[in-house]
């Protein structure tokens, strides 16, 4: 099975250390673009843009950069409760027309409690699933060319339809990540993959087990993905040497005040993602190569791959083995990490390239000084 691997657009800041300002680097639009088409022209499928008041605007974001790219899809969020799945639908369609497909939408609940009320949405954690069952089912409805009339608990829409359809039929594919069961049960029902965190192997394993039996119910198949943080380097040696640069300047008291801002949060996956690491640095390695250090002080997706190209291949396969066959990957700074892992990890992998992306081009095979001597020297003899 040929491997979809995506990258991140850092929207909400980046750097060389987690939990500070040294080597921090500020992100503004140029970067962003650096980012992307670097991910373009390195063969990445995609990118995922973060959604959240921290975060520079998903939707913003891709269109901005729509025309400086020329295969990368966007992986934007959709936010239930937070805007009109109609209109959202339009969106939607807009920026898939305009971007000539390359739209991906990423079903986004939220977990905050503290950031959704500020957005005006004050449900429950089985309320937002119902919430975003209604929206979906509006959202894929009208988007596939129908007419909806819903009467929901939380949503009433009548005739809701769309003028202009998307590129992509029957509508733009759905991402969606939890690890709730609510979750688990939307997922089965409306989205097209499911995105897990990076937990360890056999707890994924569960997780696909478990919405796939409840596709079946629904008649329908789901396809699933996995979001991880990755560091490679060309021995794994090095990289767990770049894991602990990563955290060296965190120290107990940073930890344990990201640990209280991300206990309110009544996210199951975020609970799972705290519970690997138990807010200590010591034994981060929870499975081979799966290191949950980043979520000391991250939300979200807390874990990574760490080791040579060959190895952390080898961990990726294992998760394809699963079911998996999308990993939207990231790595600090994204920027030069995007291309260590394009040169260091993507030769042992069989990836599912977009059309049209480049190859590595003309290398001299002496390097800089000796291809001056002997180059010449070798076309004069053919």
């Amino acid at each position: 099975m040929s491997l979809n691997v995506f990258w991140f657009l850092p929207t909400h800041g980046d750097g060389h250390y987690l939990g500070t300002a040294e080597g921090a680097r500020a992100v503004d639009h140029a970067y962003l673009q650096q980012i992307a088409q670097a991910a373009d022209r390195l063969g990445f499928g995609g990118v995922l843009i973060p959604t959240g008041r921290s975060c520079e605007d998903s939707w913003l974001v891709a269109a901005s950069l729509i025309p400086v790219t020329r295969r990368l899809k966007f992986l934007v969020a959709l936010r239930p409760g937070i805007i009109s799945p109609t209109v959202a639908a339009r969106q939607a369609a807009t920026l898939d027309r305009l971007s000539g497909g390359r739209a991906l939408f990423n079903l986004v609940t939220g977990g905050d409690p503290e950031e959704l009320a500020g957005e005006g949405l004050h449900l429950s954690h089985a309320e937002r699933y119902e919430a975003a069952t209604e929206f979906t089912r509006i959202w894929r409805g009208v988007l596939s060319g129908e007419t909806v009339d819903l009467q929901g608990k939380h949503i009433q829409v009548e005739g809701a339809r769309l003028l202009f359809p998307p590129l992509q039929q029957p509508h733009p594919p759905l991402y969606f990540g939890g690890s709730s069961e609510a979750a688990h049960e939307l997922a089965a029902e409306q989205v097209d993959l499911y995105l897990t965190w990076g937990e360890p192997p056999a707890a994924v394993a569960k997780k696909i087990a478990d919405v796939r039996a409840r596709a079946a119910r629904h008649g329908r198949t789901v396809r699933f993905g996995i979001r991880l943080h990755v560091i490679v380097r060309e021995t794994t040696e090095e990289a767990w040497e770049a894991a602990d640069r990563l955290i060296g300047h965190l120290d107990d008291e940073t930890i344990a005040k990201a640990q209280a801002s991300l206990a309110r949060f009544d996210s199951v996956g975020q609970q799972r993602m705290a519970a690997l690491h138990g807010g200590s640095k010591e034994n981060l390695e929870v499975s081979p190569n799966l290191w949950a250090g980043v979520g000391l002080v991250r939300g979200g997706a807390g874990t990574a791959l760490v080791g040579d190209g060959p190895t952390v291949a080898a961990r990726m396969k294992e998760y394809a083995a699963l079911g998996i066959d999308t990993f939207v990957l990231s790595g600090y700074p994204h920027l030069e990490e995007s291309y260590r892992v394009a040169e260091l990890l993507f030769p042992h992998l069989d990836l599912a390239r977009p059309a049209g992306v480049e190859g590595r081009g003309q290398v001299s095979p002496f390097g800089e000084v000796l291809a001056n001597d002997i180059l010449p020297k070798a076309a004069a003899q053919s």
